[in-house]
């Protein structure tokens, strides 16, 4: 079964089509990378797949289930990190997670054991102890994207995940979602780092002005060329800005 299927999907925001008729799909084992400039309407498209935004018209599901018909049981599936790490600035890294864990309803064993895998994982050990108001945007970072695995998603959705990281860590969360991909995992990225789009992503989907310009195979796109190259000539009348 299709991991991701989105068909057809719009949003407008007043005068605004910030989302025209976008589809794609996202199959089990495989990276998605999801292209455009700042304001096609990938984040509107993303926000719409987690429940925070309702399309005007459209269908979006996870593993067969309609996002808007049965909210909470897709929702369970996915995990969500935006290109902005929030936290609660007055509790720790390790309480943060315990917090997410209980969230996502995991038992106290089970949530022990997932916390120690991903603060192992992700480096936390650190600072895992001390108060978020104190944590780089990288730390943060590092700290969101340990909550988002605690409950083992079948379909992971990351904004601009590399931001604020050192080459270390962005070789850490690359080597993750490998590994959430060759486990039967989905991914879908969001980002404007190409190169990365050329070394881990199965399939690509480029947006420009609300509309879909390409959907397919990395390989099939680039066809010998660039992908800057050929990204910057399917985009170059970019249009206005996400709202």
């Amino acid at each position: 079964m299709t991991r991701l299927i989105i068909d057809g999907v719009s949003k407008t925001f007043g005068q605004l089509r910030a989302v025209d008729q976008v589809s794609m799909r996202v199959e089990p084992g495989s990276i998605h990378a999801f292209l455009g400039p700042n304001g096609a309407g990938k984040t509107t498209t993303i926000r719409m797949c987690t429940g925070l935004l309702l399309p005007d018209s459209g269908t979006i599901s996870i593993d067969g289930m309609d996002v808007v018909k049965e909210g909470p049981r897709s929702r369970s599936r996915l995990a969500y990190v935006p290109d902005e790490p929030h936290l609660y600035e007055r509790l720790s890294g390790r309480e943060f997670l315990s917090f997410m864990g209980r969230v996502y309803g995991l038992e106290a064993e089970r949530l022990r054991q997932r916390l120690e895998l991903v603060s192992a994982r992700f480096h936390l050990d650190g600072f895992i102890d001390t108060l978020a108001e104190g944590y780089s945007h990288g730390m943060r970072q590092r700290v969101v994207l340990a909550a988002a695995l605690l409950h083992e998603p079948q379909l992971l959705i990351v904004d601009e995940p590399l931001v604020g990281l050192d080459p270390k860590h962005i070789r850490v969360v690359l080597d993750v979602l490998r590994e959430i991909a060759a486990s039967g995992g989905s991914v879908l990225m969001s980002t404007h780092t190409l190169g990365v789009v050329e070394e881990l992503a199965d399939t690509v989907t480029v947006i420009d002005s609300g509309r879909v310009r390409f959907n397919g195979p990395v390989a099939e796109l680039t066809s010998g060329s660039r992908l800057e190259e050929v990204f910057l000539r399917l985009t170059e009348d970019a249009g206005p800005g996400d709202p």
